[in-house]
């Protein structure tokens, strides 16, 4: 029988891998819909329905598989854009050095200043909500970390006797970057793909309980917050199922993305702590 501590690290890679098959789980005919009634409201888990279903009668079990569609999608998105925005511009201060580099690090400073939740709840009054203003919001918060690490990264190599040599000869910033610093840099920027995922799934699911969230979405958020809308929910047995599947699925998806995040930076050294 194999020890439990070496199947251990595998639960959040299975886990993670059975909410991407759920999201893919709306593109199947035979899931109830996510969208419209299905049964009877507020019905209890039973085999006609897995996790019960909600004040409308849809399915929650089937909102929960739109929801790791669109909260998949919302923090794959959100996660790429930061950190290849983000690390573009932390190679340009580290590369470019002086007052480029000044500049860069006042405006990160400037970021930092500010608290994440603060610029996200501003950003989502003034642009209004929708898919594309969340992802934006989120990556305008996101972006500094990559942008450090790869700044501090890039200072460091490009020091190296090979890059002052390339330079010597002639090697301009797109040739040095392909095939000098693209492939130290790409696992850094991996493990920031991970981490902001993390951070865009609970940005979302605070934007959507102060009423800043797409109110198209079925996210995980969106369907906690209305559950937690329904009045007097918990003294009845509603939220029993209509909060707890949601919300236990979008904290096991986190901690899952944590640990598999914190496992890939144990791996590269821990040059991705910020």
């Amino acid at each position: 029988m194999k020890n439990p501590r070496n199947v251990l690290p595998y639960v959040p890679c299975l886990f993670l891998l059975a909410v991407v098959c759920a999201a893919c789980l709306p593109y199947f005919p035979f899931l109830k819909s996510g969208t419209v009634p299905s049964g009877q409201a507020l019905c209890p888990p039973s085999p006609e329905h897995w996790f019960g279903t909600d004040d409308l009668g849809i399915d929650l079990f089937a909102s929960v598989c739109y929801g790791a569609k669109s909260s998949l999608l919302l923090s794959v998105g959100s996660a790429l854009v930061a950190a290849i925005g983000g690390s573009i511009i932390g190679m340009l201060a580290g590369y470019a050095g002086g007052a480029v580099d000044a500049l860069i690090i006042s405006i990160i400073d400037f970021f930092i200043g500010i608290p994440d939740l603060l610029l996200m709840v501003v950003l989502g009054v003034f642009l209004g909500p929708g898919l594309v203003n969340i992802i934006f919001a989120i990556s305008l918060v996101s972006w500094v970390m990559p942008a450090k690490i790869v700044r501090s990264e890039v200072l460091k190599m490009k020091t190296e006797p090979y890059i002052r040599l390339s330079k010597v000869y002639g090697a301009h910033f797109w040739h040095i970057f392909a095939w000098h610093f693209w492939k130290p840099l790409f696992s850094i920027m991996l493990v920031s793909v991970i981490k902001i995922m993390n951070k865009a799934i609970l940005a979302e699911a605070s934007l959507a309980y102060l009423g800043l969230g797409d109110p198209l979405s079925k996210s995980w958020g969106m369907t906690i917050t209305r559950a937690m809308d329904f009045p007097n929910i918990y003294l009845t047995d509603f939220w029993k199922w209509w909060l707890v599947f949601p919300t236990a699925v979008m904290v096991c998806t986190v901690l899952s993305v944590a640990a598999i995040g914190r496992r890939m930076e144990l791996s590269i050294g821990g040059r991705t702590r910020s």
